[in-house]
């Protein structure tokens, strides 16, 4: 039994960012449905922040009281930087990214995270490069690996691949022939929203150092998402209709981002953050894309292209290899603990033996000599 339980712990991370990949996956397309629909995302980013904060503050208020450290200025800026680099600039432009290209696209350019996340990481010595470290080597040639796998999965598309039951319609064919003009634009705000996306989880890293409170500080940047992103909607969104919201796919939307991509999330990938590092918390990313892809070919009618399927295994492999370096880098680092201890120990025992043995030994040491 305490082996099981020592291997679910170890198990924890993986299977959280593996989950969240799934909750991220339902976002996409849920928040497409509606964008299609007329919402505004200014609105989308508002309202989910709002959600977000009436579900979450209450429990970091009271689960926290007691660890929760005293608010200070250097804390409050770094919060109001991650409230504008993930909910207002991050989500505003891979939602109108999103609406220029599409749902499995938009997903699929999510995959160069763990790439941009690494280069900040080692420019902010977050994380630790040694190419002679096979580690090391893992980690930069799985990120590569995972770079070229999104490099295909947006370059060749090849057949299309009917991997369900009944044949795609017409109507997605024009569609996808209407956005092409917004392609290029489209691709340019997804790939800005990843840089800002990047940035936050190195600004993440840094603020749990000085607040180490992951559940109200998830909850700080959903209210701090409110302010700002209330401004940003406020200026560029002026039609008084587009705040109006029912039972309909913009509640669904509002409160399904809310409460699992912007709670939940935020406080996993503060935890893992915190344990872990970024670069981490993002090689997970990739699974989104082949999740939201077999998702957009049944819920949205997607065609899947053979080059999608082709980016998704090397994809994997990439990933596979970021994993695999991060967890030998982790099992070295307890490995080399256990030895600084363990020395530390057996060295202070040996002076102390040695001690007594020589006064033992030695008595007239301890007494004048004689005359």
């Amino acid at each position: 039994m305490v082996n099981m339980s020592e291997s679910f712990n170890k198990m924890k991370p993986y299977l959280a960012m593996i989950g969240l990949q799934f909750g991220y996956a339902g976002m996409y397309i849920i928040s497409l449905v509606s964008l299609k629909r007329g919402f505004s995302h200014w609105i989308l980013v508002v309202y989910r922040h709002v959600v977000a904060s009436l579900v979450f503050c209450p429990f970091a208020y009271f689960l926290e009281k007691k660890i929760r450290p005293r608010m200070t200025k250097s804390i409050f800026l770094k919060i109001m930087l991650l409230a504008f680099l993930e909910p207002v600039l991050d989500q505003n432009l891979y939602y109108l990214g999103m609406q220029y290209t599409s749902a499995t696209f938009a997903s699929a350019t999510v995959n160069v995270l763990p790439a941009i996340t690494f280069i900040m990481a080692v420019a902010f010595r977050l994380e630790r490069v040694n190419l002679k470290k096979v580690q090391s080597l893992a980690k930069v040639i799985g990120t590569l690996i995972t770079v070229m796998g999104a490099m295909v999965m947006t370059l060749y598309k090849g057949p299309i691949v009917d991997i369900l039951w009944y044949s795609h319609g017409g109507g997605q064919q024009k569609a996808a022939a209407g956005s092409e003009q917004h392609w290029v634009s489209g691709t340019i705000m997804l790939l800005s929203c990843i840089v800002g996306w990047s940035a936050f989880f190195i600004v993440q890293k840094k603020t749990l150092e000085e607040y180490p409170a992951e559940l109200s500080l998830a909850s700080l940047v959903c209210v701090m998402g409110v302010v700002e992103g209330g401004i940003a909607a406020v200026i560029m969104e002026r039609r008084k209709s587009a705040w109006a919201i029912g039972f309909d796919s913009r509640l669904l939307a509002a409160a399904y981002s809310g409460i699992v991509c912007s709670g939940i999330a935020y406080y996993m990938q503060s935890v893992v953050n915190k344990a872990r590092g970024p670069v981490f918390v993002t090689a997970f990313s990739p699974l989104s894309m082949i999740i939201t892809a077999v998702l957009g070919a049944v819920v949205l009618a997607e065609q899947l292209h053979l080059g999608s399927l082709i980016g998704a295994g090397i994809i994997v492999v990439g990933l596979y290899s970021v994993v695999w370096g991060k967890s030998r880098e982790r099992s070295s680092a307890d490995l080399d603990n256990k030895l600084t201890k363990a020395s530390s120990s057996h060295e202070e025992l040996p002076v102390s033996v040695s001690d007594n043995v020589h006064h033992q030994t030695n008595p007239n040491m301890l007494s004048p000599p004689s005359v």
